[in-house]
């Protein structure tokens, strides 16, 4: 059974209603235009009984706003009516490109920010939902997910507040650690690995690649993200390498221990193709640190892959890379809030996630399982040897 035909036999647990909030507009727009394109051409045998009116829409966004004051206060505004809805509300708590004014002086918007705003439009759902489902790309406060020392546990403390808001389901995509889904023990929490398309948007723009384990191999930065690199290794029958961080825990540079060096343990890179891949890429610091290494150890071309490209200190140190030959291209989402000048690099491969999101709302509608496409392990498979077939 296909994954938009499963959905035939079985009725929607409410109206469905998106509401993508300012930060997350352009991915919600995108999204909402497949949910349109799946039910359009879906005609369901009870399609005129009273259960699904409403499942045929021009639009599934719900129109809302998060207006200011002068001050910098805020307030949520829904401008239709909610009631009985299976809402999915999008976040992008990393967009720092929108802007208020207090007291005359601009102000870029910053995570708490956008957390503030996804509690506000939740305030004023009032409780008249159906169901409310979160869909956070990247997970509010996530890289505050355990206690080293005397210290807040942010991301916890978040998850917690939103339950508590009356939050049923949460869906994050490569959560820096899962484990932090041990704070609702009671509630939804899903992680999405965004493996296939990843693997989709990479075959499409490279033709040349030979995936096997004489030509390719799979790279960990660090030991915490060694599980998506074995994976993906065993899924595409790669080897796998990893390095690990040594640090200089004497001192504290901008909140953490700094590297002293990064030391790798795996087989030969000489000559492979190479996929660095990890959940984000922040400063990028450390992802061109471990491509020098790997340079070092004589590797061909070099993928540097993320979930998220976040990019905290510019495009620049990336341009260097790649033009010293360092790296080949740079692979991230469009989960985050993307510049157009990432947009416009010659070495960027923008991996569009919104067909997928759209999938996984559509199929949460209609209360059936996700297993599978949380599982691309067939998908990736079949894409790969067809894209093996194709060079012969």
């Amino acid at each position: 059974m296909q994954r938009n035909d499963k959905n035939y036999e079985t009725i929607p647990a409410g109206s469905l209603g998106v509401i993508s909030l300012a930060s997350c507009r352009e991915l919600g727009e995108m999204v909402d235009k497949y949910l349109v394109s799946f039910r359009s051409e879906r005609e369901h045998r009870h399609i005129n009984d009273i259960i699904f009116q409403g499942y045929h829409k021009k639009t599934y966004l719900v129109d809302c706003s998060t207006p200011r004051f002068g001050s910098g206060e805020a307030k949520g505004i829904i401008n239709e009516s909610v009631r009985g809805f299976d809402l999915y509300l999008m976040v992008d708590v990393t967009n720092y490109s929108l802007t208020y004014t207090v007291c005359g002086h601009e102000n870029h918007m910053s995570p708490d920010d956008h957390y503030q705003d996804l509690k506000r439009i939740i305030a004023a759902v009032g409780g008249k939902a159906r169901r409310i489902t979160v869909i956070m790309p990247f997970l509010y406060e996530s890289r505050q997910h355990k206690r080293t020392a005397r210290e807040s546990l942010d991301c916890a403390l978040a998850l917690q507040e939103l339950t508590h808001m009356g939050v049923d389901n949460i869906i994050t995509f490569d959560a820096h650690d899962p484990r932090v889904q041990n704070s609702i023990p009671l509630n939804g929490f899903e992680t999405v690995q965004p493996a296939y398309q990843f693997i989709k948007s990479i075959l499409s723009e490279v033709d040349d690649l030979q995936i096997d384990s004489d030509h390719m191999m799979i790279i960990s930065p660090d030991e915490g993200g060694t599980n998506r690199a074995v994976y993906l290794a065993n899924v595409l029958g790669l080897d796998i390498g990893m390095f690990y961080k040594r640090r200089d825990y004497s001192k504290i540079v901008d909140g953490r221990n700094p590297i002293v060096a990064h030391e790798f343990l795996g087989s030969s890179v000489e000559h492979k193709d190479v996929m660095i891949i990890d959940d984000m890429i922040s400063s990028g610091d450390s992802m061109i640190d471990v491509a020098t290494e790997l340079k070092k150890r004589k590797a061909g071309r070099i993928f540097v892959v993320a979930t998220f490209g976040l990019f905290t200190s510019g495009l620049e140190k990336f341009d260097k890379a790649v033009e010293e030959g360092l790296i080949y291209k740079v692979v991230t989402t469009n989960l985050t809030y993307q510049t157009p000048e990432l947009l416009g690099k010659p070495y960027y491969i923008n991996c569009d996630m919104s067909k997928y999101i759209a999938y996984i709302i559509d199929t949460l509608n209609h209360d059936l399982s996700i297993s599978d496409l949380l599982d691309p392990y067939e998908r990736i498979e079949s894409l790969v040897k067809k894209y093996m077939a194709d060079r012969k």
